[in-house]
């Protein structure tokens, strides 16, 4: 199958066989692609292996053949996107993300879309903590994983702002205790479920929530973007 002009971006690349690439691609039509890139390790290749940084919006000309595709041609369709230091990070850890929650060749055009707009948002440093804890929650809720926020889990009623919960996978929030271990205000359930950002202490106990359901989701493992994180980004930006 013929895929010409598929909005894409390149989230992982190795060496493949001697002068190719092997890619991981984000499609807007056909979700996580595997891509074999022949040849553009050569120094006068047709695709240049500059073309194929991450985080650049490209338009891919692809022939799709069982598992894996093969690289036709690849164009700029966009503005260069340039993410260095922690905002370079932050997009490592969203392609990460990406890669270790996707199937391939499944369609996830919600998720393109969060991913697209996601990328320019990590360059604004002090709301970086932020951009991350809404991709999170985009992600989980393409792949049909989305959090219950505004509801209490067993009662059904509205999670109070100034209420304690402890959030159960697969279930939602059920009330607790303040000093409860892992307890969250419902305040900050209300500002993720509103898109509306919380102040430092609400952001780290977000980031404490969606770890625990995206470690759910992986079946316990670990992202090594995690480890990183936690040494690059500042206290005012927990990743």
């Amino acid at each position: 199958m013929l895929l010409d002009q598929q909005p894409a971006y390149v989230l992982h690349a190795r060496p493949y066989r001697e002068t190719s690439l092997l890619l991981e691609c984000l499609t807007r039509d056909h979700g996580r692609l595997g891509v074999v890139a022949r040849g553009v390790r050569r120094e006068r290749a047709r695709v240049q292996r500059a073309q194929l940084e991450p985080f650049q919006p490209l338009a891919l000309d692809l022939l799709l053949r069982g598992e894996l595709a093969t690289l036709r041609g690849a164009e700029p369709a966009g503005a260069p996107l340039r993410l260095t230091g922690d905002a370079g990070l932050a997009g490592l850890y969203l392609n990460e993300l990406v890669v270790r929650l996707t199937g391939r060749q499944d369609p996830q055009p919600d998720l393109f879309d969060a991913y697209a707009r996601t990328l320019p948002r990590l360059a604004a440093p002090d709301t970086l903590a932020w951009q991350l804890r809404r991709f999170e929650r985009d992600l989980l809720a393409a792949l049909g994983y989305a959090l219950q926020l505004d509801n209490e889990a067993d009662s059904g009623e509205p999670v109070a702002p100034e209420g304690w919960y402890r959030y159960q996978v697969e279930h939602g929030p059920v009330a607790c205790a303040a000093d409860a271990l892992r307890a969250i205000r419902g305040a900050d359930l209300l500002a993720l479920a509103n898109d509306r950002c919380p102040d430092r202490a609400g952001l780290a106990a977000l980031r404490r929530l969606m770890r625990e359901v995206i470690r759910f989701h992986l079946g316990g493992g670990e992202l090594r973007a995690w480890r990183v994180l936690a040494g690059a980004v500042p206290p005012r930006q927990p990743g």
